[in-house]
């Protein structure tokens, strides 16, 4: 997998983005992690620990945020169900709009998503 280095402005500003989310939502993660995932965009561990794939830092800030929401939500709901859903929206009113934009170079590009509003039931996406 091509690495991508990011700026420690880009890193910070992120983990400040993050910060925001978690303040306003009131999640508490335990740490925030950003690394390379293959197939994912993030994920939430059962123990608190939310990391998120370093692509989503080249990604628009919509999708960002929305990746930051949604995994930040599964540290209050576990799953997709009717309240997640109800969440997210109150957060993120067009979430269901959202779309990432896949770098052609990049691991990016064959990344599977389900549980985001352009995709199917036959692939998958990372959070609990």
């Amino acid at each position: 997998m091509k690495s991508r280095q990011h700026s420690p402005q880009a890193l910070a500003d992120f983990k400040a983005q993050v910060a925001h989310w978690a303040g306003r939502i009131r999640a508490k993660p335990r740490q925030i992690r950003i690394q390379q995932m293959r197939r994912k965009w993030a994920s939430c561990s059962t123990n608190g620990t939310v990391s998120f794939s370093a692509d989503v830092l080249s990604q628009p800030a919509s999708f960002r945020e929305y990746v930051i929401v949604h995994e930040l939500l599964h540290l209050k709901v576990p799953n997709h169900g009717k309240l997640f859903k109800s969440l997210l929206r109150a957060y993120i009113p067009n979430y269901e709009s959202i779309r990432p934009r896949p770098p052609l170079d990049s691991p990016v590009a064959g990344r599977t998503l389900s549980h985001g509003p352009w995709a199917s039931s036959a692939n998958s996406w990372s959070a609990k």
